[in-house]
């Protein structure tokens, strides 16, 4: 569960890896409204984690001061980062030389074929019944 998740993260990152409730919630808010970086990179790490339960695994500490990463977490955080950084990585060193050569010599003549045409050979464009040719704001 990509929530989870990143409550450990926050908590990773937090001094003494502790903090209120609210300044987990707040943390938590602003990286799931960051963006597409933020929301993808913990779908990658929930597809190793799906039943994750950071509370009944014990990653997580909850008192009544707020919420603590345990070492257990931390250790299976690391552990997460790398084996999706390992297999982000194995695909690219799989790749055949030579296949890339060729698409990449595939992309260069592609390119080169590409001529843009000058002025006179665009088609004209033609006004519209309003006597206005241009949208404006």
């Amino acid at each position: 569960m990509s929530f989870q998740l990143t409550v450990l993260k926050v908590l990773a990152g937090q001094p003494g890896g502790r903090a209120s409730v609210a300044e987990v919630r707040r943390a938590v808010e602003i990286l799931m409204n960051s963006g597409h970086d933020w929301t993808d990179r913990m779908k990658r790490l929930a597809q190793h984690a799906p039943d994750l339960n950071i509370f009944s695994a014990k990653f997580v500490f909850r008192d009544a001061f707020g919420w603590e990463i345990t070492e257990d977490g931390r250790q299976f955080l690391s552990a997460l980062e790398r084996a999706v950084a390992d297999q982000r990585e194995s695909p690219r060193s799989t790749i055949d030389p030579s296949r890339s050569e060729v698409a990449a010599q595939a992309v260069t003549d592609a390119a080169k074929s590409h001529t843009p045409c000058s002025r006179r050979q665009r088609p004209r464009r033609r006004r519209r019944k309003g006597g206005f040719n241009r949208r404006t704001a």
